[in-house]
């Protein structure tokens, strides 16, 4: 991502820790990608055998980036969907449009520290979105990721899976609370 453009990238660290408990997860996953940026973690789960990729970027410059880093990592155009548009709009055309996915990645701006008031950050309020869950296909997780000094309430539809911590860094795995059982790698 060039310089000025005001994205903070998924540190490669927290990158690797993801990847590395998802596991042969990603191998022939449909992946949705929100907030994302430089695309990272979709063109990481391309890297890693996902057969379809999404990615939501509401900045018209980012997109352009995004796209241009499908190409520069030697994928197909194709691969990649770049949707340039709010990720609260686009789940819900998603979710009209009865698409689902095995893995959802959001790592999104960083909210404030939220001490003794409830997280008004994006990642709440991706969790309050209950739509979200119906485009997990069966056994789908969602990774949210967040800052530790923004404390998210989960809401009684989703199960926590797994926690992930680098310095600032969280990365919680969720799947819709309904769900069966299904182990994590």
């Amino acid at each position: 991502m060039p310089k000025g453009l005001g994205v903070r990238p998924t540190p490669d660290l927290m990158k690797q820790a993801i990847f590395n408990s998802l596991g042969a997860r990603t191998e022939g996953a449909r992946v949705l990608e929100l907030f994302g940026g430089t695309g990272a973690l979709s063109l990481e789960s391309l890297s890693r055998g996902a057969v379809l990729a999404y990615c939501v970027e509401k900045s018209s410059r980012h997109a352009a980036v995004l796209r241009q880093n499908v190409v520069t990592a030697g994928f197909a155009p194709e691969a990649l969907h770049v949707r340039e548009q709010d990720v609260f709009t686009a789940i819900h055309q998603f979710a009209n449009e009865g698409k689902q996915f095995d893995l959802i990645l959001a790592d999104p701006p960083y909210g404030e520290k939220n001490v003794n008031r409830r997280s008004s950050s994006l990642a709440q309020k991706l969790l309050d979105e209950q739509v979200v869950t119906q485009l997990l296909a069966a056994g789908g997780l969602l990774a949210l990721g967040h800052s530790k000094r923004d404390t998210l309430d989960i809401p009684a539809y989703w199960r926590e899976r797994k926690v992930l911590k680098h310095g600032d860094n969280m990365m919680r795995f969720l799947e819709p609370a309904m769900s069966p059982e299904v182990p994590t790698s």
